[in-house]
């Protein structure tokens, strides 16, 4: 093979998986307070036996960097936010929409029916929507650096 094959083959493969990471709703995503637009925390989303889960990985919001969850009951009364699991066995449907009843709100310490998606528009943001009975709520969420 020649030297500008290969060459054409690694842009070829490195451009591709660049492609294919910034498609994926999977990895870390500044959550955005849609009443201030201020960032709040870093969740890392992934995959494990084919259901979306999320985890608080970093606190963003100066002076809450070590929040506990004083409005909870039961385990979770006084633990840390920071290593919570917040999204919890979403499974995917149609067009890549991640659908499950546990998005938690550490802060309101309430616990949601929800909806997630990549903005069709932006695969960089990432929509999140909680359901408490027929009322809804959508933040957008950033991708993280890193």
């Amino acid at each position: 093979m020649k030297f500008t094959t290969k060459v054409a083959l690694l842009y070829i493969l490195f451009f591709t998986a660049n492609f294919a990471n910034s498609q994926s709703i999977f990895g870390k995503w500044k959550t955005i307070d849609d009443r201030t637009g201020n960032p709040k925390a870093v969740i890392n989303i992934y995959q494990k036996d084919g259901l979306m889960y999320g985890v608080v990985e970093k606190i963003v919001e100066p002076g809450k960097e070590n929040a506990l969850c004083v409005k909870c009951d039961g385990d979770l009364k006084d633990k840390p936010v920071l290593g919570m699991t917040i999204i919890e066995g979403l499974k995917e449907n149609e067009n890549g929409v991640w659908k499950g009843d546990t998005l938690f709100d550490p802060e309101q310490a309430m616990t949601f029916r929800c909806k997630i998606w990549l903005n069709p528009d932006n695969s960089d943001e990432l929509k999140v929507r909680g359901y408490l009975a027929f009322i809804y709520r959508t933040q957008t969420w950033v991708r993280a650096d890193g």
